[in-house]
């Protein structure tokens, strides 16, 4: 038959499946103009073939397919104005939340990068680096590090802090642990906050760092304390452990003791 297209044909020029066509059919959005009574096969004209790839791209638009199929079966032309232009709204929407995961994705994988390039030292080898003050807030449960809580960082941190105050508070893309005679925290540092009332200054100075993962960071803690005793004259009562992310599911540390 001239100009006719199997569901399968039809199927592949609009880029869906059979089924989803067949669906369609049982639900009265697009019907086949030609159905063979012997065999069953069903056939679609180019006047189906255009309302099929208009689905498409009214789907693209977030629309749900009863919504699809009131606008096609509307005579009422001011009303199918109107829902193409929400469906136009709808697309800016999805737009704008396209462009902003597209540039969280860009600033995971630069953030990534920059990682990498800082990690100065293969892991056993110790540098001196100098580093700013910073503020952090400590959180008042979590010890260490899971794939659990380093999943959404940072909502344990703004969950401490009460709901009016939340917008006032900023935090650095990153995680951290302290140590101190007393307790071991995990903790964020705040780019924003309204004052330092509840927070630890982390002191502005020169810091013993080495790398290391899980596995070997209380050896290579060990070792960066002894540097630490016999070549600088001090004895840190503080361990930081920046956590460094190093791929979706894996992480390793920076140890940094303040010896300045």
């Amino acid at each position: 038959m001239n100009n006719l297209y199997t569901i399968k044909q039809a199927a592949e020029k609009v880029s869906t499946t059979s089924e989803t066509l067949r669906h369609y059919d049982r639900i009265g959005l697009v019907k086949p103009c030609h159905k063979d009574e012997l065999t069953g096969y069903r056939y679609y004209s180019e006047q189906e073939l255009v309302q099929l790839q208009t689905i498409e791209l009214l789907k693209t638009m977030d629309l749900t397919l009863t919504e699809i199929k009131d606008i096609l079966q509307q005579n009422d032309l001011p009303k199918v104005i109107a829902l193409l232009k929400q469906a136009e709204i709808n697309a800016d929407e999805k737009i704008v939340r396209l462009q902003f995961a597209k540039s969280r994705i860009k600033r995971a994988y630069t953030d990534y990068e920059n990682k990498l390039n800082n990690l100065d030292n293969k892991n056993g080898d110790f540098f001196v680096k100098h580093i700013s003050k910073r503020v952090i807030m400590l959180s008042n449960k979590l010890e260490y590090p899971t794939l659990d809580n380093l999943r959404n960082y940072h909502n344990h941190f703004y969950n401490q802090i009460e709901e009016p105050l939340q917008s006032q508070f900023l935090f650095e893309d990153m995680a951290g642990m302290i140590t101190t005679s007393e307790k071991t925290r995990l903790f964020a540092i705040c780019l924003k906050y309204p004052s330092r009332e509840g927070l630890t200054i982390l002191p502005e100075g020169k810091y013993l760092c080495g790398n290391c993962t899980e596995e070997n960071k209380d050896k290579v803690l060990q070792k960066l304390l002894q540097k630490a005793r016999t070549e600088f004259g001090v004895c840190p009562d503080v361990v930081l452990h920046s956590i460094v992310i190093i791929g979706i599911l894996q992480w390793n540390y920076q140890i940094q003791l303040l010896i300045q």
